[in-house]
C-alpha cells in the first residue's frame, strides 16, 4: 500500500477530489492533508472527510527537522501538491525524489513560474489571446513549475473567453484527470 499526503493552501476542491478518488482503492491511500493557511477551506473539507489535517507556518516549513518529523509521522510515500503555493524546499525534494507531484493550471512551460497561479494564470492567458490552455501535471524540483511533465490536458478558448469561464474549464480538467494521473504514476513507481 502506497500512502500519500496532500499539501494545499486554498479551497481544497482538488484535495477533496483526490481523497474521494482513493477512498475505495486498495493499493493507494491518502493519509493526511498539510496546509500552510489556517483560514483555508481545505481544512474544513479534510475534517468533513475525517482526514487528519496538519496546519503549519513558514517557520516550520523552513525547519527541516520539524517539517520532516510531521511528514514522517504520516508514513507518506508520495506528496501531492493540490493548490499549494510555496516553493518546495530542497530538503523535501531530496527526501522524496520523484515522489512529489504538482498540478498547474496552464500548459507548461508557458505561464509558469513564481507568481503564476490561479486567476493570475487565466487572466494572462486570456489577455494574450491564446487559443488553448489546459493543465499540466508534473514532478516537482527546486524551481517553480519546471519538473518533469507527466501529463497535459487541453481546452479550447472561445472568442469571448473570460478568466472566470476559463477557470471553470480548467477546474473540470483538474477534477477529471488529476487523481487518475497520480494513480498511474504511483502504480508504475518501482520503489
Amino acid at each position: 500500500m502506497k500512502k500519500i499526503v496532500i499539501f494545499a493552501s486554498g479551497s481544497g476542491s482538488n484535495a477533496e477530489n483526490i481523497i474521494r478518488f482513493f477512498k475505495e482503492k486498495n493499493d493507494i491511500k491518502v493519509v493526511g492533508v498539510f496546509c500552510n493557511n489556517p483560514k483555508a477551506k481545505v481544512i474544513e473539507r479534510a475534517q468533513n472527510l475525517q482526514m487528519p489535517c496538519t496546519i503549519f507556518d513558514r517557520e516550520t516549513w523552513k525547519n527541516e527537522d520539524k517539517m520532516m518529523k510531521e511528514i514522517k509521522n504520516s508514513n507518506a510515500d508520495f506528496i501531492i501538491l493540490a493548490g499549494f503555493l510555496w516553493l518546495v524546499p530542497y530538503y523535501l525534494i531530496q527526501a522524496f525524489p520523484n515522489k512529489i507531484i504538482n498540478i498547474h493550471p496552464a500548459l507548461l512551460p508557458s505561464y509558469g513560474g513564481k507568481g503564476m497561479y490561479g486567476e493570475k494564470v487565466h487572466e494572462t492567458v486570456v489577455k494574450n489571446k491564446e487559443t488553448e490552455s489546459g493543465i499540466t501535471i508534473h514532478l516537482v524540483n527546486e524551481h517553480y513549475d519546471e519538473g518533469e511533465i507527466l501529463a497535459q490536458f487541453r481546452v479550447h478558448l472561445s472568442e469571448n473567453e473570460t478568466p472566470t469561464s476559463l477557470a471553470e474549464k480548467i477546474h473540470e480538467l483538474e477534477m477529471k484527470n488529476f487523481p487518475s494521473v497520480i494513480q498511474d504514476y504511483i502504480i508504475k513507481d518501482k520503489n
